[in-house]
């Protein structure tokens, strides 16, 4: 604990896992000769960069709790687990398909992102982007193979950017942002796999009826919020979807 020069590991060429939180490291170029490193968390130290030396074999990274500003210089062909947990990104720019092609999930909760345009990471399929500020969806439509995405706590009031090539996004939670109306929840039923959709603590979750009303827009849905979808509530929203139709013609 307290280390901040760690170029003794220079020579342990062999290692494969390497545990550095909770020091107070601003620089990690003496981990470039760790070629054969699988596994690396730095987590709670002082680093303003995630840029390293391409590691070929490097699998799994958390950079948690540090002052990282950026995603610029993030290049393992390996790896497919990256944590940025509570750092002070601002931009998902930096981080490319063609240098992550192994990248399968991403964790940026707690930063300071707005949008989510520019994120080159579409092979992705859990994306984690809870407690930022993001107030637009942009650029979603290239995230094809997407199972899981976390938005809670965000400054969402529309939900424009959602897409039918989005076929594999399962679980949507969108808890605590500022959605106001069902007709932005119908937006998402251009989502065919949606399963499972988490909505509460919008301003729309207080308004009577909330539950059917949602599942009277999203058919497919098999949960909403903590509860799964009873029977009855089907035959409830049914009806009411049914209504719907009648006075829209």
């Amino acid at each position: 604990r307290g280390l901040t020069d760690i170029s003794l590991l220079e020579r342990f060429i062999h290692l494969r896992y390497v545990d550095l939180s909770k020091n107070k490291l601003k620089d990690l170029a003496p981990l470039s000769s760790l070629t054969q490193l699988l596994w690396l968390k730095v987590d709670g130290n002082l680093l303003t960069s995630a840029s390293m030396q391409e590691l070929p074999y490097l699998q799994v990274i958390s950079f948690d709790r540090n002052k990282i500003m950026d995603l610029e210089g993030i290049t393992h062909p390996l790896l497919a687990n990256l944590s940025l947990k509570e750092n002070k990104i601002q931009t998902v720019l930096g981080l490319s398909q063609d240098q992550l092609f192994s990248l399968q999930v991403l964790e940026l909760r707690g930063n300071q992102i707005k949008t989510t345009a520019g994120l080159g990471v579409s092979k992705l399929e859990k994306l984690y982007l809870a407690k930022n500020m993001i107030c637009s969806l942009e650029g979603l439509e290239e995230f094809e193979q997407l199972e899981i995405l976390h938005l809670r706590d965000n400054k969402l009031e529309a939900l424009d950017g959602f897409s039918e090539s989005m076929k594999c996004l399962q679980y949507l939670n969108l808890r605590s942002n500022g959605i106001k109306s069902f007709q932005e929840v119908e937006k998402l039923q251009v989502l065919p796999m949606l399963q499972a959709l988490v909505l509460m603590d919008n301003p729309c979750a207080e308004e009577p009826d909330y539950r059917l009303q949602v599942l009277s827009r999203l058919s497919q849905l098999q949960r909403l919020d903590k509860e799964p979808v009873e029977e009855e509530e089907w035959e409830e929203a049914e009806k009411i979807r049914q209504t719907r139709k009648e006075k829209e013609k």
